[in-house]
């Protein structure tokens, strides 16, 4: 028996079995997971076993058969005593839902297994069994044991109590001490040490995502590689860790994540401690939450102060995605994305509506051919029928694959998620973020995002969220100049192939934003630019510009904007533009945990809709005419006694007096029209105030008020259908039962477009 990898001819080795099995996505995932247990964790043959029926079927489920199981010793595998370990192997790149979990718990369960393992090599989730009752919620942990301690109860019941808490919290302390390292070793800034940490993680990133042979990027692989380098280089070459960077640098180009003549800023023997540190975790594997939230963890406490106001806390930022409901197919963009809370969480937020999707697809199929006559067919045609529900699963898995440039999850990932920031650390770090939770980090840029880049500009996006910088101005003096335009001629055809259509060359124009105002000021190119010089008050123009006609906004604005006297003509503006859809006042504790002072408001608007635009400007036009003219005998003689020359001319005291009176009257049209346009485009404007939201003046968890208030709102919107989701679906056909299409349903009218094969054939 060969117990090394096999693939020929279309075929692949099962040493399990000892023969061979036709290559499918299923079983090269199975064959490479055996693999790992024969090698990395000491196990033999004869006490494994392959496609094992644990129990009866239960109807509608197809067979039980564990794909793998790992008995204590040959002689309990013999007696067929109970299990210790099974494993469920999904096709590469599924993200797999709750409901698979405990549907291979029920299978280590009925095995008497104690640790159960679902793996799709990318991602490797690992329970306990919990015994003698139903589990409200799967308990995972860190690692299964390896052969050496397979029977020592001690350590089991030790590696049992090591959760995945427990893993994000490790990663999280790594990462702290990489910090540390670099700081003393090196004696940079918490900053500076940061960015070269974020460096390495690059490489790290690229190195195990491009590379086959070794799957993490350890000390020992790192050295391996420079012994070779320094063999066959020129004295005059670079030394080995800064080539990695060149590489990374070239591999994330379109990102622009680093200067061109960015270095690695830390000795070698620093990268090599680091290198050692993370050797640990495999970053193209490591599952997304864990890498994620230990990431989100590091960031908050490294730069909590200087930069906690790149920060949104994680409840504001959850209830304002639930709040506008973004869903598959919308185009999301914040202009000021920091770390990039927003667009991460909307991204997760889609992904699950894309899993939920592709999971009731799969209940679907199971009723269609897991009937009553499967029940009383013969083992050899259950089999045969298994065999079209693995593959018709393994089709919709590659809807999951964000590496498939046709699947739902990379459309996702690179048509729908935009983001800007004018620091050029938080752009790269909101990168960063995003990649380690599963990616649609290639929108995001390194940019003022009060201008145009890529495909950021106007009335391109369904959703905004975002959380702009507060309380500084933009200077009079800043002007537009040529250092602001783009110029990257090959990038600049490919957006244009991108955005440009015929009768619509949207980014051709959008270029103009900058290419045609050189020397302006900055401010000149926003109606408020007249009216305050206010950060957020500009970016509340620019979102409302961004957003599509009917689109919506969530923004995180101080009180003042809302009650100070002086902001009247903003919010005039605004509501001349977008309708208020919620007003929701926090406490100010919530952001004092990131560094910030002011008392928040949490905004939400719709933009007009073509048609409320008319009707807006209508009803206002109306209003002037009829205010000016309800008010003109008090005007015209007023207006003559000014025009007075000669000998009838008023005095100055005179003319002062009547001055202030007409401005008096035309205070009193304005206000007349405002309340004339809001009794006749009229509606109701939620306002909610909440004392609690998660998160206490030090950061503790506390009662988060936000969460019951996102679920009434959104009955409220339903039932006022405060907008209309065009929701762009999705539905599925089964050709001879092995040939699937997809067939996308747009919009509202519930037109069906033409099938398409989305999978690899």
């Amino acid at each position: 028996m060969k117990l090394e990898l096999q693939i020929k001819d279309n075929k692949i080795y099962a040493p399990l079995l000892d023969k061979w099995l036709v290559l499918k996505p299923e079983e090269e995932v199975r064959q490479i997971y055996i693999q790992r247990l024969l090698k990395s964790y000491g196990y033999s043959p004869d006490q494994m076993a392959q496609e094992v029926k644990v129990s009866n079927s239960q109807r509608g489920q197809g067979r039980a058969m564990a794909d793998i199981v790992i008995w204590k010793s040959k002689e309990d595998k013999e007696k067929n005593n109970k299990a210790a370990i099974v494993v469920e192997c999904k096709a590469e790149h599924i993200t797999i839902r709750e409901e698979d979990y405990f549907q291979g718990l029920n299978y280590a369960t009925w095995a008497g297994a104690d640790f159960f393992v679902t793996t799709n090599l990318k991602e490797t989730k690992i329970f306990k069994v919990v015994k003698g009752k139903i589990p409200e919620k799967l308990d995972e942990i860190i690692d299964i044991p390896n052969a050496s301690i397979i029977n020592n109860d001690k350590k089991i019941t030790a590696l049992l109590k090591q959760t995945k808490a427990f893993t994000r919290d490790e990663f999280s302390k790594l990462l702290f001490k990489c910090h540390n390292i670099i700081r003393n070793n090196d004696k940079l800034s918490p900053e500076a040490a940061f960015d070269e940490i974020s460096k390495i993680l690059f490489i790290k990133i690229r190195y195990e995502r491009d590379n086959s042979n070794a799957q993490v990027f350890s000390l020992e692989e790192f050295k391996k590689a420079k012994e070779y380098d320094d063999k066959y280089r020129a004295s005059t070459d670079l030394p080995f860790y800064q080539k990695l960077f060149e590489n990374t640098k070239k591999e994330f180009i379109d990102d622009d994540l680093f200067d061109a003549n960015e270095t690695i800023r830390i000795r070698e023997n620093s990268f090599e401690a680091i290198v050692e540190e993370l050797q640990t975790y495999n970053l193209s594997t490591t599952s997304d939450d864990v890498k994620g939230i230990a990431f989100e963890q590091f960031l908050g406490k490294t730069f909590r102060g200087e930069l906690g106001q790149f920060f949104t806390p994680r409840t504001v930022v959850d209830f304002m995605v639930d709040i506008l409901d973004p869903n598959e197919g919308e185009v999301v963009c914040d202009p000021c994305c920091g770390s990039g809370g927003f667009l991460i969480k909307t991204f997760e937020f889609i992904r699950a509506k894309i899993e939920q999707d592709i999971h009731k697809e799969k209940e679907i199929i199971k009723e269609k051919y897991y009937t009553e006559e499967y029940e009383k067919l013969s083992e050899k045609k259950k089999e045969d029928i298994d065999e079209i529900v693995n593959e018709l699963f393994n089709k919709l898995n590659q809807e999951l694959d964000i590496n498939n440039p046709k699947s739902r999850l990379r459309v996702l990932s690179y048509d729908c998620i935009f983001g800007t920031d004018a620091n050029p650390r938080m752009s790269r770090t909101a990168k960063m973020n995003m990649i380690m939770h599963g990616d649609g980090h290639g929108g995001v840029h390194h940019n003022d995002g009060l201008l145009n880049v890529n495909g950021i500009f106007e009335e391109r996006f369904d959703i905004i969220l975002t959380n702009p910088p507060f309380g500084s101005r933009v200077e009079k003096s800043l002007k537009i100049t040529e250092a602001d335009k783009y110029k990257n001629e090959s990038r600049i055809l490919k957006y244009k192939e991108r955005y440009d259509v015929p009768g619509n060359p949207a980014y051709t124009n959008a270029l103009k934003q900058i290419n045609d105002n050189i020397g302006k000021p900055l401010l000149s190119l926003y109606k408020t630019g007249t009216m305050s010089t206010l950060t957020e008050v500009l970016f509340i123009e620019r979102c409302l510009n961004l957003l599509k006609p009917g689109g919506r906004m969530g923004i995180v604005l101080p009180e003042g904007v809302l009650n100070n006297s002086n902001l009247q003509k903003i919010r005039d503006f605004v509501e001349s533009k977008a309708k208020i859809v919620l007003i929701t006042s926090i406490p100010q504790d919530v952001f004092i945990a990131s560094g910030a002072t002011v008392k928040p408001s949490l905004l939400f608007f719709k933009k007009f809709t073509e048609q409320e635009a008319i009707t807006y400007k209508k009803i206002a036009l109306k209003a002037k005419k009829e205010m000016e003219a309800k008010y003109q005998p008090q005007i015209a003689p007023i207006k003559s006694k000014l025009a007075l020359r000669g000998k009838e001319a008023l005095t100055a005291d005179e003319k002062k007096e009547l001055r202030a009176e007409l401005k008096q009257i035309e205070q009193t049209i304005e206000n007349d029209i405002k309340a004339q346009i809001k009794e006749q485009f009229n509606y109701q404007i939620p306002i909610a105030e909440v004392e609690k939201a998660g998160i206490s003046t030090t950061g503790a968890k506390i009662e988060n008020e936000l969460e019951p208030l996102a679920k009434e709102f959104t009955a409220y919107r339903l039932k006022e259908n405060l907008w209309s989701n065009i929701i762009n679906k999705v539905t599925y056909q089964i050709v001879d039962n092995n040939k699937m299409y997809r067939i996308p349903i747009s919009g509202e009218e519930n037109v069906a477009g033409e099938p398409e094969i989305f999978y690899n054939k």
